[in-house]
């Protein structure tokens, strides 16, 4: 069963929009090379606000995401691409994936 999750709220800044989608898309290759980030999602909330959505069988493997590529590459484009981020630490209650 999945227990960890991670809701990432990113605001693009101004005529940063398309930038921000693609480094989102981009960031997909990274998180591929992660074997305890079992699904992963970036998503577009409306014009100029995107997310990430992850899933993670414990904390470990969350930690371990959040210290990883995608992680380290929202620091530098923090005030660039978009502002401050806004990152939740969800608790899995159910899930339903296929197995």
């Amino acid at each position: 069963m999945l227990t960890k999750a991670l809701l990432v709220r990113l605001e693009a800044l101004p005529g940063k929009e398309e930038e921000l989608a693609d480094f989102l898309t981009r960031a997909r290759s990274i998180v591929m090379e992660e074997p305890g980030t079992i699904a992963w999602f970036a998503i577009r909330f409306g014009p100029s606000t995107f997310g990430v959505y992850d899933v993670f069988p414990d904390e470990q493997a969350r930690d371990a995401h959040l210290a990883g590529g995608v992680g380290q590459a929202l620091g530098p484009n923090t005030g660039v691409l978009f502002a401050e981020p806004h990152i939740e630490k969800i608790d899995i209650l159910a899930d339903k994936v296929p197995v």
